[in-house]
């Protein structure tokens, strides 16, 4: 390719709606362009980069046994119904009608789909286990798209679903997906992504595994352990809180006065007392019926919203604390509290004998609450977000960390979630009908592509893995016109192609400093520069993507020392 008939334009300026680093580069690089809040166009460099990703994803799946499919983007609502999923789903399922009136739905994700393929050919046990994947676009109305290609409501998605007549063979073959998830990332350029342990939400499951690329931007809390290898999404990651050191002694419950103190850290402020010597109550209500949740968690600890939701098998929202609900916002304890609200515990509570608590009227609270003597009915759960410094629940010590970090891929055991919800069946060896037991695995191309990209740059641009770049190498031909300089690029360009090698050639007679901006916005793994200066001693400037030092070799070496240099990148992984 030619560079200056490849559409796109790159700049210098960082667009001002960038957040993050990768975004910012992609927008500048000419690799993408905003069609609408969340939904992008790919120009055709960062087009090179997804295909090669989907190639990579392919070979892995192939490996597998996979067999490639094609689902609908556009789906009728009765399959969702039937999963139970069309009501359970919230906004992020962009409902319509078509002209018949016909409710429909475009696809987020795939099982339903997958489900309805394959539940008449799959009749009996001889034909499992196997499985089925695609590439695909799919669409999520996602309420706050952000950070370029990481968050956004349209993309591009590998969705995998493997179907099993036993949780034995599932996870068997969950294993294998797990090993082949860690080459694909290695193949894509980010062999440092960590997998995680994660709730399975929506897709439901008893047991699911994120992969997380650590990163400052990420949009997900990861919860590590410097002692072990625990690893676990903050959704999932337990929290344990141990009150062996008691800052307060036995007391008598007294009912005292704390006017116009609402927060615990006013409380526990007006009241002369540490924070963890005090319980604050979250509200919520059920989605369902608005019916009121209180959760009661030691004051300096925050809720996890998904352990609660999980542990009601109900959605929740924060509650809105009316009058006449019986509830006093800044006042809420454990002491006497109003029936007919469901009443959470966590386990940060227990052993605390001294505790300060909301008194359930306005104004007031209860100081010296010993749980065991006061609320001795209480029942405990884990309802807590994981803290740093925190107890690991792998190996026992207080070396947690919390991190940040992008999802880029995820597997889930499914069970008969779907099977059952749809009616898919076979007949075992004995003429029995059977669920089949499943698994899916998803990854964001265009997602992984803007990870890549943030975990990968420097100031100038982009550093793209040679698996993934949209080139291989680049010939920048400065003065053109100039000492044979463009006849000698012309045909090491023509060489190159011949060679089987990827190759940009910018011919543009840019000025140099503009040449070498743009290529190092395009970042393509090898650049030859060729000017008057170097062709003088018949050679070549040779230069790695996102190193300082530059190394002369003859043109007639380039193309030989190019195929050496991508075999051996090549090499890594056969």
């Amino acid at each position: 390719m030619k560079l200056d008939k490849m559409i796109g334009d790159r700049f210098k300026e960082r667009p001002s709606d960038c957040a993050i680093e990768s975004h910012a580069l992609m927008v500048r690089g000419g690799y993408m362009k905003s069609v609408a809040n969340g939904i992008y166009s790919q120009f055709p460099p960062l087009k090179r980069i997804t295909a090669k990703i989907e190639k990579i994803i392919r070979e892995e799946m192939d490996a597998l046994d996979g067999q490639e499919v094609l689902f609908p983007v556009a789906l009728p609502g009765s399959l969702w119904e039937e999963s139970g999923r069309f009501e359970s789903v919230g906004s992020e399922l962009l409902r319509f009608k078509d002209r018949n009136n016909a409710q429909m739905v475009l696809g987020m994700t795939h099982e339903e789909a997958a489900v309805h393929l394959v539940r008449e050919y799959a009749n009996s046990y001889t034909k499992y286990p196997f499985m089925i994947y695609q590439v695909q676009t799919k669409f999520r109305d996602e309420a706050r798209p952000r950070a370029g290609m990481i968050r956004v409501r349209e993309f591009t998605m590998k969705d995998a679903y493997s179907f099993h007549t036993s949780q034995e063979d599932l996870e068997k073959y969950y294993d294998r997906m797990y090993k082949a998830y860690q080459r694909i990332f290695a193949r894509a350029g980010i062999p440092e992504v960590a997998v995680v342990a994660s709730d399975s939400g929506m897709m439901g499951g008893s047991l699911s595994h994120e992969y997380m690329l650590l990163t400052p931007v990420g949009e997900d809390t990861i919860v590590l352990c410097d002692e072990c290898d625990y690893r676990a999404n903050m959704e999932a990651a337990e929290s344990i809180i141990e009150n062996k050191d008691q800052k307060l002694e036995k007391a008598e419950l007294k009912l005292v006065d704390t006017p116009n103190q609402h927060t615990i850290e006013e409380v526990c402020d007006y009241l002369h007392l540490p924070v963890e010597n005090s319980m604050k109550a979250v509200v919520y209500q059920k989605n369902e019926d608005d019916s009121y949740v209180v959760l009661f968690i030691r004051g300096d600890l925050e809720a996890n919203e998904t352990k609660i939701t999980n542990y009601l098998g109900a959605a929740i929202h924060p509650a809105v604390i009316t009058e006449d609900c019986g509830l006093h916002a800044g006042f809420i304890g454990a002491y006497q509290l109003p029936e007919g609200i469901t009443v959470l515990y966590d386990n940060s509570l227990k052993g605390i004998e001294n505790l300060c608590c909301g008194g359930n009227e306005i104004d007031k609270h209860y100081v010296g609450l010993n749980m065991e003597r006061d609320v001795p009915d209480a029942v405990y759960g884990d309802f807590a977000k994981a803290i740093d410094g925190g107890i690991c629940p792998c190996c026992g010590k207080p070396k947690l960390k919390i991190a940040r970090g992008i999802e880029v891929g995820n597997i889930f055991q499914l069970g008969t979630k779907y099977t059952k919800a749809m009616h898919m069946t076979y007949l075992d060896k004995n003429g029995e009908a059977q669920y089949p037991v499943m698994g899916c695995y998803g990854i964001g191309v265009g997602r992984l592509a803007a990870s890549i990209c943030e975990a990968h740059h420097d100031e100038y641009g982009p550093i793209w893995p040679l698996s993934i770049a949209p080139y291989q190498v680049q010939i920048c031909a400065v003065n053109p016109g100039k000492d044979n300089v463009g006849e000698v690029c012309e045909k090491l360009y023509a060489d190159l192609q011949a060679a089987g090698i990827e190759v940009l050639y910018d011919d543009r007679g840019e000025k140099a400093g503009s040449m070498f901006s743009d290529a190092d916005l395009l970042g393509i793994p090898f650049r030859l520069v060729v000017s008057p200066k170097t062709l003088a001693d018949g050679q070549a400037e040779f230069k790695l993507r996102g190193s300082r030092d530059a190394e002369r070799i003859a043109v007639e070496e380039a193309i030989p020392l190019l195929k050496r240099k991508i075999e051996a990148e090549n090499a890594k992984y056969l």
